[in-house]
């Protein structure tokens, strides 16, 4: 009984946000494996100076990418973020004023991350990025199985593990990953030349995953064609980058995947079927090591399991950045997706909690 009235409870909260709300859209945005400490205090002496782990022609990022103090290196890092979201959304993480969020599955790492951001559920059985077909329900998938918004959910990943980490072939979600070619029978100029232009940009530094830059490329496309309410958009570079060691290349993927949010959201803002109807909700699914050990991820590397949360929309305070005490979970994500949407998710198992101080507020 008591089970009973906590669910009608949410269900009430959920509607009551939904009723007043004006959200009628979402886009998912990941980076992978991205460390806290850059997105929060910029740049890191210790890396970015040092003979290990940049380049010799590495001068001109230092004067692109250091400053003095942390508000300015951060802003030279990510400026969208630090001049937009953390003045007009919520910025949650910075684990300098004690503010955590925490992956709840204990591997730390990124399959199991994925699934916790998409599920709720840290399934103790996804143990390994070749997992295979994830048995269970994502949010998107719940999503485009109701009838406001079929056809309307759609993903683009640089990392072609999502065919499985959504499960494609049970969910039935339109998925463009890793390097395969849009299809359809009329694609546009763009969608044809992108086709072509994957498999010739050059994989450097170890990288075997799709450029970040025609993942977006395609989905900003895809936007434009045909309009998707729910849309995920999943970097890769910044962790590929960091475990082939390449700390300068790996500040200029996040300062270019924060130019794409920054693009794809003037972008929306620009279109009446978006503008101020539209949450951007953005994080990762794994952190990373400190010091030397800033390459690598994995439940027995210290500090893998700390991440970010960044949410701004028509019905999110702009509180900016979070300061105070407190612990948010990534497995508390996928209901909150749900929630901003006015639905409930369910998939059969115990999830996270929705994170109410991102939904409005009166």
């Amino acid at each position: 009984m008591l089970i009973k009235k906590i669910a009608l409870l949410f269900l009430f909260f959920c509607f009551n946000v939904a009723n007043a709300q004006q959200t009628k859209n979402v886009v998912i945005i990941t980076f992978d494996g991205y460390r806290w400490k850059d997105m929060f205090n910029g740049a890191d002496s210790s890396n970015l100076f040092g003979k290990k782990f940049t380049s010799q022609d590495s001068i001109w990022r230092v004067k692109k990418y250091w400053a003095k103090n942390t508000t300015e290196r951060r802003a030279k890092l990510m400026p969208f973020f630090w001049n937009n979201i953390a003045k007009n959304g919520q910025i949650y993480g910075n684990r300098n004023y004690g503010n955590f969020v925490n992956v709840t599955n204990k591997y730390w790492f990124s399959y199991p991350g994925y699934n916790e951001i998409f599920t709720g559920y840290p399934d103790t059985l996804i143990n390994k990025n070749d997992y295979g077909p994830n048995p269970n329900i994502n949010v998107l998938e719940f999503l485009n199985n109701k009838p406001e918004f079929k056809g309307k959910v759609a993903t683009f990943t640089s990392w072609d593990a999502f065919y499985n980490i959504l499960n494609q072939k049970r969910s039935g979600l339109p998925i463009n990953s890793g390097f395969k070619n849009m299809q359809g029978e009329k694609l546009s100029d763009v969608q044809e030349t992108l086709n072509d232009l994957q498999w010739w940009l050059p994989k450097d530094y170890g990288m075997g995953e799709r450029n970040d830059g025609i993942t977006y490329s395609l989905a900003k496309e895809y936007v434009k064609l045909h309009h998707p309410r729910v849309l995920q958009l999943s970097f890769i570079e910044t962790d590929a980058l960091a475990h082939s060691g390449k700390y300068d290349f790996y500040l200029d993927a996040a300062n270019y995947n924060d130019k794409m949010i920054e693009d794809l959201w003037k972008f929306m803002q620009n279109d009446p079927f978006y503008k101020d109807q539209t949450t951007f909700i953005i994080t990762e699914d794994h952190g990373r090591g400190y010091e030397d050990n800033w390459q690598h991820h994995y439940y027995s590397v210290a500090h893998s399991n700390e991440i970010f949360f960044a949410v701004m929309g028509p019905d999110t305070k702009p509180l900016g950045e979070i300061k105070t005490k407190g612990v948010l979970y990534q497995n508390q994500i996928a209901q909150t997706i749900a929630c901003f949407l006015g639905v409930k998710f369910e998939n059969g198992h115990d999830i996270g909690k929705p994170i109410k101080e991102v939904l409005l507020q009166k």
